[in-house]
């Protein structure tokens, strides 16, 4: 199976002095880097994806602001691949499904921002196309939502998005699991 880690949106608008930051981002990020260190050591696909508003009342991920840029958590290097997107799904109008193709990549680790939105519908439209997928739930942060005038709180959101997801689009577990299957000598994880 050739697997690539896919990292979405973890752009600096959604951490502390962002204008939109979620709950735990940082903390997201953080073991998001821990993957990104372990697919470098090892040469496999690493791919980032970033959101670029065009809507005219678009508020946050606008074009030449410091808040569209990665995360210095996650900077890309030059040799890793960049896909720009403007919709929630990574596929929508994008070189992802043809980068993936030419690559011959076939199961995408996943982490990112924000759970319920890009997440959701990149894995779903991932598993759609034909990919098996990941989802790393530590490395993956939202923020609350309002429903009917009630407030659904961040973790509640974060909890039911990824029970959804499991198990028909993905693989839900933590980056300590998915760390551990890597360094195991049975995995099938290869760049």
């Amino acid at each position: 199976m050739n697997t690539a880690l896919l990292l979405i949106d973890i752009q600096n608008d959604y951490f502390p002095n962002g204008r939109m930051p979620l709950e735990r981002s940082t903390e997201a990020s953080q073991k998001a880097q821990e993957v990104l260190q372990a697919f470098r050591a090892k040469q496999f696909p690493v791919i980032h994806v970033q959101h670029i508003s065009t809507r005219p009342d678009a508020v946050h991920f606008l074009p030449c602001t410091k808040g569209v840029e990665f995360h210095p958590n996650v900077q890309p290097t030059k040799n890793e691949t960049i896909v720009k997107k403007h919709y929630p799904n990574a596929f929508k109008d994008t070189l992802l499904l043809n980068h993936l193709i030419k690559h011959h990549i076939n199961h995408l680790i996943i982490a990112g921002m924000m759970t319920h939105m890009c997440i959701d519908a990149s894995v779903r439209a991932a598993y759609d196309l034909g990919f098996s997928c990941s989802v790393l739930s530590d490395a993956c942060a939202t923020k609350n939502l309002e429903f009917n005038n009630m407030l659904i709180p961040a973790q509640t959101v974060h909890s039911a998005f990824l029970a959804a997801l499991q198990p028909l689009y993905a693989d839900v577990l933590s980056v300590k699991e998915f760390l551990s299957m890597m360094t195991s000598s049975r995995t099938a994880v290869t760049a």
